[in-house]
């Protein structure tokens, strides 16, 4: 399991964004990025800067997921078929804790990465622990019993702030499957993501 190195938060005060959309994020209140001389840094971004800005936001995003894991996933994107940018997306959205986060299992993406590893979800019937396992199309994705009863699982279910995507199609309250992999612009981002950048910062 990756764990969370710095405050869930802190990344939108870097970004100056709200990258996750949760109506707690303190940028809603400071636009600036944290620390005493947050308010003036306001320096132009070299392109390796703007790249680098990019690829952090995305794998943030993910649940701030390994270097190592992250730049494994771009050398697979970029040797599959079609444009790497779009395949970089379509493998991040198959990741299971993603899918789990997706079918609003889980408030955030660190719960529901919490929630595949203590063996709260099944794929296909099958108990899974690994979150970065790779859900395939048609797979079914089921909540166990007892995380069927979980506050934080009912609380997820009941956030306004997002909806279920196309993608991941409900069962009843418990079960979802995933229809297809989704291209960037199906994916439900807070904020506007760049995997272009993401894939000219890994191939310099």
């Amino acid at each position: 399991m990756s764990k969370r190195s710095s405050a869930k938060y802190k990344l939108d005060r870097r970004m100056g964004e709200n990258v996750f959309g949760r109506p707690k994020s303190p940028v809603n209140r400071r636009e600036y990025g944290p620390g005493q001389h947050g308010q003036r840094r306001k320096g132009k971004l070299s392109d390796f800067g703007v790249q680098l800005r990019a690829k952090q936001k995305l794998k943030g995003y993910y649940g701030d997921i390994t270097e190592k894991q992250f730049k494994g996933t771009y050398v697979e994107a970029s040797r599959m078929k079609g444009d790497a940018s779009q395949n970089l997306i379509g493998l991040l959205e198959r990741r299971l804790d993603m899918v789990v986060y997706r079918a609003k299992f889980a408030p955030t993406i660190w719960a529901a990465r919490q929630l595949v590893s203590h063996g709260h979800i099944r794929v296909n019937g099958v108990k899974c622990n690994i979150a970065s396992r790779r859900v395939d199309v048609g797979d079914a994705i089921e909540l166990g019993p007892k995380a069927q009863e979980m506050a934080l699982v009912i609380e997820a279910q009941s956030l306004a702030e997002r909806d279920v995507p196309d993608y991941v199609v409900p069962d009843g309250t418990s079960k979802v499957s995933f229809n297809r992999v989704p291209t960037l612009d199906e994916v439900p981002y807070p904020v506007r993501m760049e995997p272009n950048l993401v894939i000219e910062f890994y191939s310099r």
